[in-house]
């Protein structure tokens, strides 16, 4: 994923960033609808506000890191 498609997706979590939780297994940002990570499998997430902002700030500045379905069979 390109740096600026990462900073919009950034942008959409900063906006909103209630509607949005961290997966505890593989620090993934997904919606709060999400019952189980689509990167990880695991059920475990962090709703706290002020975390998913802060983590949204510092992996919108890094390369992703995560394997996602698109890397395995895209």
């Amino acid at each position: 994923m390109s740096s600026q498609k990462r900073l919009e997706q950034a942008l959409v979590i900063l906006l909103q960033p209630e509607l949005f939780k961290i997966c505890e297994g593989c620090d993934s940002i997904v919606t709060v609808k999400t019952a189980i990570c689509p990167s990880c499998k695991t059920y475990r997430f962090n709703d706290n506000l002020d975390d998913v902002i802060e983590h949204t700030k510092e992996i919108s500045v890094k390369e992703q890191q995560s394997v996602t379905d698109e890397d395995l069979f895209g």
